[in-house]
């Protein structure tokens, strides 16, 4: 019988996230907060709600000449 609890360190990422960071400008930040603000979500919460939204309704233009 074993008297130990083994736990094992969690890696980073596996719950399916990945963290990075990004550079914007400070209107587009004020936004955020501010829809943050009037909807009660993390200003997390919204960017990945706006990056899936932008994702899914983006496509590739034709090759520039």
């Amino acid at each position: 019988m074993n008297n130990k609890l083994v736990i094992t360190k969690k890696l980073r990422g596996d719950d399916g996230y990945r963290v990075f960071s990004v550079r914007i400008k400070v209107d587009t930040f004020d936004r955020i907060n501010e829809l943050a603000e009037e909807t009660g979500r993390t200003r997390n919460e919204l960017i990945g709600m706006l990056l899936d939204f932008a994702l899914d309704h983006s496509e590739v233009a034709g090759e520039r000449t």
